[in-house]
């Protein structure tokens, strides 16, 4: 960013010095937002330098062999060197012994805004379903709420080893909701990309804010310290096969000129796009209308055909799969398509969708998919367990344009570094460091997370924050929600 102090600054604009009285309701909406939205935070860790030394290191890179008993050196946030026995006398020595190194893992489709809905979500009853109350309690939600959701789930994407995410904010109700869930991104330290969206229950005739993502990209980018960037999130293509008519009221069914209004406003800002196909597959008709490119990310890859699938690759368009989630889907709105695709050369990538009615935790989402993989295509289409952790790291950064900066354990790249512990009992004795990985591990197992030479958790702990606080604080804002809505009566 180019200035931090630039958004609140922004926020205050417009309260004018007769006072109050005067305030234009925009204005005061900004000064309610500068007065709730963000306290200074506690700084977050230096960077330093240091060795993790003899650890088991899986690199995710083919020019760098993967280590038992290795090395990782980093320095002013930067990988140094990987090795055996690497000598820095003035480093700090992180011991890794009976853990695994891997990168941070990167999620690629992850709407923070709704963390907080946790307590009102109920995956058995539709009538407390994701979509009915994020439908119900999505319009009400204030700067303040978007930023204690968005901390709680960067929080509980680092305790699970995620350095990287997607926030797919399709809650984006105005500039200063952006603003605040910027800064709980960087108040967390977690790399990533913010995409802007729409407001829960805008009309789908109703443009994005165009004005206000202008403002906010003038505002944020490019961020200070390389760990964030920006996007758009896509309102929907064509009839929605879940949620019912509560999807379909609040997140949006467009026309394809609608839709290409929308994406034609963010490629002018130079800005990637992503876009949920929860129905019929939009494919074909995207690329009719000339849209599809490698700026596009599509989510939930069910419905595809071999025809669009070419489609794809020839176009660099990237998928996200959310297994958690879709697996829970009805068989008839289709299944996940991760053999087809990996068979087809399209880029694919691995999310969590949202934490408001399932865990965040990327090992279980490695093994969703190697189960439902192996139970619908088998050794025609190999996966291994070693691809599985590719998809989780470094096919993400590559879906997110951050290929150059992480997702793998590189010399030259930025620090983004988790270590797994293998002494636990859920996965003692270790044997073969991918099995460990995909197998047997869980977010429990995750013993140190380091974002851009940050060390943002230790021996399982939070260096810098008090995630007690943050769950106080999301927990207040939930109940304050319910509250205003009158819910349930």
């Amino acid at each position: 960013m180019k200035d931090m102090t630039l958004s609140r600054r922004r926020l205050m604009q417009g309260v004018a010095a007769v006072g109050t009285l005067a305030l234009t309701p925009r204005a005061l909406y900004a000064q309610q937002a500068a007065r709730n939205i963000h306290a200074p935070q506690a700084p977050l860790p230096t960077r330093s330098e240091f060795i993790i030394h003899g650890a088991t290191v899986l690199t995710m890179d083919p020019a760098v062999p993967d280590l038992m008993g290795g090395d990782v050196h980093v320095r002013n946030g930067a990988i140094v060197a990987v090795g055996q026995s690497i000598e820095a006398p003035t480093a700090q020595v992180i011991q890794g012994t009976g853990t695994i190194c891997i990168p941070g893992f990167i999620d690629t489709h992850f709407h923070m805004w709704n963390a907080l809905f946790r307590p009102f979500v109920r995956a058995d009853i539709p009538a407390l379903g994701y979509f009915p109350v994020t439908a119900r309690l999505g319009p009400l939600m204030g700067p303040q709420d978007s930023y204690r959701s968005v901390r709680l789930a960067a929080a509980d994407a680092l305790a699970a080893g995620i350095t990287c995410v997607h926030n797919w904010s399709h809650n984006t109700r105005s500039p200063e909701h952006a603003d605040a869930e910027l800064w709980a991104m960087r108040d967390m330290g977690i790399r990533g990309r913010f995409a802007y969206g729409t407001p829960v229950g805008l009309a789908d005739d109703a443009p994005m804010d165009f004005a206000g993502l202008a403002r906010v990209k003038k505002d944020w980018m490019p961020d200070r310290d390389n760990l964030l960037t920006l996007g758009i999130c896509s309102r929907n293509l064509g009839a929605l096969t879940i949620g019912g008519s509560s999807a379909a009221a609040s997140r949006g069914v467009l026309t394809v000129e609608q839709i290409k209004r929308d994406w034609d406003g963010a490629r002018a800002l130079g800005l990637p796009i992503t876009m949920h196909t929860s129905g019929a597959s939009p494919i074909t008709e995207l690329e009719r209308a000339g849209l599809l490119g490698p700026d596009v990310q599509l989510v939930h890859p069910l419905l595809t055909t071999p025809e669009e699938r070419a489609i794809l690759k020839a176009r660099g368009v990237s998928y996200s799969t959310s297994p958690q989630l879709e697996s829970r889907r009805a068989s008839q709105l289709g299944v996940i398509q991760l053999g087809e695709l990996l068979e087809a050369g399209v880029k694919v990538s691995l999310s969590t969708d949202h934490i408001a009615s399932i865990s965040c935790d990327p090992f279980s989402s490695m093994r969703i998919l190697f189960a439902l993989h192996a139970y619908r295509i088998g050794a025609r289409v190999p996966l291994t367990l070693k691809r599985l952790l590719q998809l989780a790291t470094i096919d993400g950064a590559v879906d997110l344009g951050l290929a150059d900066h992480t997702g793998s354990i590189t010399p030259g790249k930025r620090a983004d570094l988790v270590l797994v512990r293998t002494t636990d009992t859920n996965m003692a004795p270790a044997g073969d460091p991918y099995e460990a990985i995909v197998s047997f591990g869980s977010p429990a197992n995750v013993d140190t997370v380091i974002v851009d030479g940050r060390i943002l958790r230790r021996a399982g702990k939070f260096t810098a924050f008090d995630d007690a606080k943050i769950v106080a604080e999301a927990r207040a804002a939930a109940i304050a929600l319910r509250e205003k809505a009158k819910w349930p009566a």
